[in-house]
Parts: C-alpha cells; sequence; structure tokens
C-alpha cells in the first residue's frame, strides 16, 4: 500500500490530518508511531481548530523537521536549508490548493459546534480533507526524495 494510501486510512480511522501525515513518515526516520500521534494531536483542525495553517500541512513541516531539522543550536545553515524546504512544500501545496490556512482550505468555521455539523452534512472532511492529506504525503515523498510504505 502507496503512503499516501496509508495516511488517508489513519485519516479515515480517526486521526487528525497532521497525525495522518506525520505517522506514516515517523518510523522510517526513528520516531515511533504512538509519540507522533502524540507530538500531532493539537494540530488537526489547523491548530486545535482555530483554523490556521491546515494540519495536513503542519504535519509535513514537522516530517520536514524530523527528516532534515538540526539538532545543534545556532546550526544557521542547516536551519535555512529546512526553512527552504517548508517554503518549497507550501509553495507547491498552494499552487494545488490556492491556500494554506484550514478555513479558506475547508470552508467551514471549524471553531463552532454549527460550523463543524456543516462540515459533516456536506462531507468537507471527505471531499477536501481527505486530498489534502494524500498531496501533503505526495508532495513530501517528492521532496524529500521518500519512499514510505
Amino acid at each position: 500500500m502507496d503512503s499516501g494510501q496509508i495516511a488517508l486510512d489513519r485519516f479515515r480511522g480517526n486521526c487528525n490530518c497532521a497525525q495522518a501525515v506525520l505517522s506514516v513518515f515517523a518510523p522510517r526516520y526513528g520516531l515511533d508511531e504512538a509519540t507522533a500521534l502524540k507530538i500531532a494531536c493539537p494540530f488537526g483542525g489547523g491548530m486545535a481548530r482555530m483554523q490556521k495553517t491546515c494540519g495536513a500541512v503542519t504535519g509535513a513541516f514537522m516530517v520536514i523537521g524530523l527528516v532534515r531539522g538540526t539538532a545543534v543550536a545556532g546550526n544557521s545553515e542547516e536551519k535555512e536549508a529546512v526553512y527552504r524546504l517548508v517554503r518549497e512544500f507550501a509553495d507547491r501545496f498552494t499552487a494545488r490548493h490556492a491556500a494554506t490556512d484550514c478555513l479558506t482550505l475547508l470552508g467551514h468555521d471549524l471553531s463552532t459546534e454549527q460550523g463543524r455539523q456543516e462540515a459533516e452534512d456536506k462531507k468537507a472532511y471527505a471531499l477536501r480533507c481527505e486530498r489534502y492529506v494524500v498531496d501533503a504525503v505526495m508532495i513530501l515523498e517528492d521532496i524529500l526524495g521518500a519512499t514510505v510504505g
């Protein structure tokens, strides 16, 4: 099964968008799945349903940090390399979807019970978010040259 499908299955199985993306890559790069799920937990719905940056996008940023980030404080060269990858990811995601913020991408206000119910009723998670999760994984694989599965 390809990594996009694995992430989609996890998203459909009650992982949030950030968890679905990070958890696919985590074991390959030395982070256990349970820890990845904990780390990404607050990022669903654009960060705790505040609808800021899309969780699939923040999950991807976490993957980039896990794979290419530096653990050496003050290593500005490595940090800049990671920032370039994050910007490249964001540019590619935006080229596909015209935005990276959850509110614009989803079109429903998740900060209210009514907005969450509208998103459910209109199947916005299936019609929109599933595509964002899969695209985030595909863009990451291309950027990182990774094959997960």
